[in-house]
């Protein structure tokens, strides 16, 4: 018997994690809506002509053209008949997939939430942003969704999602359409590249959003203190915290500067999120890159220390 339960032991933790992502979700969805009004929003064009409602360019007119689509107002203060054209609004498809392996759980007394509610957060945010302005949206893996209700369906999605791996899963997406990926990307940076190739090479263009615990950046501790992975269970003492965080950092720094390098090579966005900053930072950051817009949105430290990386965005 006592054997039996300890089999099982696993599997009650994992069930029980599961319920309380459950019980979170609604709470978690709400923040997400609220995220999305406060940050602007809209149909985000394609900053190129075609079919849409947004005013976009006048152009000479050509005899391809049509009489009907000659603007008369602008042609006649010119001595040229001039059209005009609208910016393209066709539907696209964002693809997500949300990290919700067990190191994503963490939270340390510095931030009041997890990496892993924060992931849920922006995922849903932008989802709601995205669905608003008429795209489709769906997790990897999955059938994408479009409509009022594409939020709630996510999120109903996420619930049944397994956690067995921190990089995203393999899957067929289509050509031109564009991938978020929400993690604290601190899996080996072989694997993790590899997987974005992959995403990659099918045509996509993808968005990471790593999301730390400010004690991961940091770490803050000092004096004898016991670390355990939330993976693996493999367990470190350390007699004096404070003499590995030098090391710590600049192993952190490099880690990112790798991840950077990469995106940098895939023509990819890479944003740095901190769980002890406002959610709507990122979101809006991140909405800006899916427009075609920079941000100059960064992660700023209090005081500058040996981990903050330089141009982290």
């Amino acid at each position: 018997m006592a054997n039996a339960q300890a089999s099982l032991q696993p599997f009650l933790a994992e069930e029980a994690e599961a319920h309380g992502l459950a019980a979170r979700m609604p709470a978690l969805l709400i923040e997400a809506q609220r995220v999305a009004h406060t940050v602007t929003h809209g149909t985000h064009g394609r900053r190129r002509s075609g079919p849409g409602e947004t005013f976009w360019q006048f152009r000479h007119f050509d005899t391809n053209d049509s009489v009907a689509a000659i603007d008369w107002r602008r042609s006649g203060s010119s001595d040229h008949l001039f059209v005009r054209e609208r910016e393209w609004e066709a539907a696209h498809t964002v693809w997500l997939w949300v990290d919700l392996s067990p190191s994503m759980r963490f939270r340390s007394s510095l931030s009041k939430t997890s990496k892993e509610s924060r992931a849920v957060v922006l995922s849903l945010a932008l989802t709601e942003l995205l669905a608003r302005a008429g795209e489709r949206v769906g997790l990897l893996g999955g059938p994408p969704f479009t409509g009022r209700n594409t939020g709630r369906k996510v999120a109903e999605v996420l619930l049944n999602e397994t956690a067995e791996t921190s990089l995203p899963p393999p899957a067929r997406l289509s050509r031109f359409s564009e991938c978020l990926l929400f993690s604290d990307f601190l899996e080996p940076v072989d694997e993790t590249i590899a997987r974005f190739q992959e995403i990659a090479s099918q045509g996509v263009r993808g968005h990471l959003i790593q999301i730390l615990d400010p004690a991961e950046e940091t770490l803050p501790y000092a004096g004898r203190t016991e670390f355990a992975a939330s993976e693996g269970g493999d367990r470190l003492i350390a007699g004096r915290a404070e003499n590995l965080r030098d090391s710590y950092q600049e192993r952190m720094q490099r880690h990112r500067i790798d991840l950077q390098e990469a995106a940098r090579r895939l023509g990819w966005s890479f944003v740095v999120h901190h769980t002890d900053r406002p959610a709507e930072e990122v979101v809006l950051a991140v909405h800006s890159h899916l427009a075609g817009q920079d941000s100059d949105y960064r992660y700023r430290a209090s005081r500058p220390t040996p981990s903050t990386p330089a141009g982290a965005a």
